[in-house]
């Protein structure tokens, strides 16, 4: 059959307990409007993919990941392959983050919000940081974006950690959201260890609207004991697989956690978070835990942002909840 008139398809909400099925479906004025969909009531299990690097990606990518369910992406500030050397160079590519990706993604019927910093990475530049920094405020208030991220740090040093706490000086002033990227491989656990620590160490700071992002087996357990919320990042090599990823789930259980893919210009793959939710189902995880890990948590999360503007296709039944009692 035929997708008459782009329209996406959305499935009454059923309680998590109850199985619901989503024909293959398009965005309204999408590129995939005239394109053959299943004529089988096929089984989707909307997702939200809460860290992706969209403007890395081909719109291809955009049609893959709507045909399988994604209805939402969040993209974080990251570096973009080189080090840019002005801070105007990061104003074009705010503004490439809240105005054309959120316009391309909603061309296929996703739903994109994003995130402001300078990253750990470059935050190693402490005059060229500061000049990112002292810009950012001039896009906290459009539409979609959530907070401030992904800072952290890259290789532990000392000017990433300066950056690291003027930035979450900034979140704390404007009463952002955090999002905050762990290092990778051997530097992992002292970074995550340094960072926990700083955050801990400023009372100013909610556990509860932080995630903690591209936690591990030796990671994830040092942020969820300090109350904070975590992601696990399905990147193939520096990161965590969707097998280990279902390991730690089995481990851990499904409070305060979140998967994603973290595609970008490198090895990576943004179909990842569907390949997440099927060794899910291999493994035996019921619809209850696939829905929330895909699906609540990442809303849960992100509704406590001021700007959180998505009208999810299935109302979460946590929506009162997202926001703790003088969250804001």
């Amino acid at each position: 059959m035929m997708c008459g008139f782009g329209l996406r398809r959305v499935a009454r909400y059923r309680p998590p307990g109850e199985a619901f099925h989503a024909p293959g479906f398009v965005a309204r004025h999408s590129p995939l409007v005239g394109l053959r969909c299943s004529t089988d009531e096929e089984s989707v299990v909307f997702y939200i993919d809460p860290h992706i690097h969209m403007v890395s990606r081909l719109t291809d990518d955009y049609v893959r990941m709507a045909r399988a369910g994604c209805v939402a992406v969040s993209e974080p500030a990251f570096w973009a392959g080189f080090d840019r050397g002005s801070a105007d160079a990061f104003r074009t590519y705010f503004r490439q983050l809240v105005e054309f990706e959120r316009k391309r993604a909603a061309s296929f019927g996703i739903h994109h919000m994003s995130w402001l910093c300078i990253n750990a990475k470059e935050a190693d530049d402490v005059p060229l940081s500061r000049d990112v920094i002292s810009i950012i405020p001039e896009f906290l208030d459009r539409p979609g974006v959530l907070g401030i991220g992904e800072i952290g740090l890259n290789k532990n040093t000392r000017n990433e950690v300066v950056i690291f706490q003027e930035q979450v000086e900034l979140a704390m002033k404007t009463d952002e959201l955090i999002l905050v990227h762990t290092p990778h491989l051997e530097d992992k656990y002292n970074g995550t260890r340094m960072i926990l620590d700083m955050l801990a160490g400023d009372r100013r700071v909610k556990p509860h609207r932080v995630l903690i992002d591209h936690v591990e087996e030796h990671t994830i357990k040092p942020a969820l004991d300090r109350g904070f919320w975590v992601g696990m990042t399905l990147y193939p090599t520096t990161k965590c697989t969707p097998d280990r990823a279902v390991d730690m789930v089995e481990r851990y259980g499904t409070e305060r956690i979140m998967a994603n893919s973290a595609g970008d210009w490198g090895v990576s793959n943004p179909m990842n978070m569907p390949d997440f939710l099927r060794a899910l189902r291999a493994r035996g995880q019921d619809h209850a835990t696939i829905h929330k890990l895909a699906y609540e948590n990442p809303l849960r999360f992100f509704m406590q942002a001021k700007r959180f503007d998505f009208q999810p296709p299935i109302p979460p039944p946590i929506a009162q909840e997202a926001r703790p009692p003088g969250s804001g």
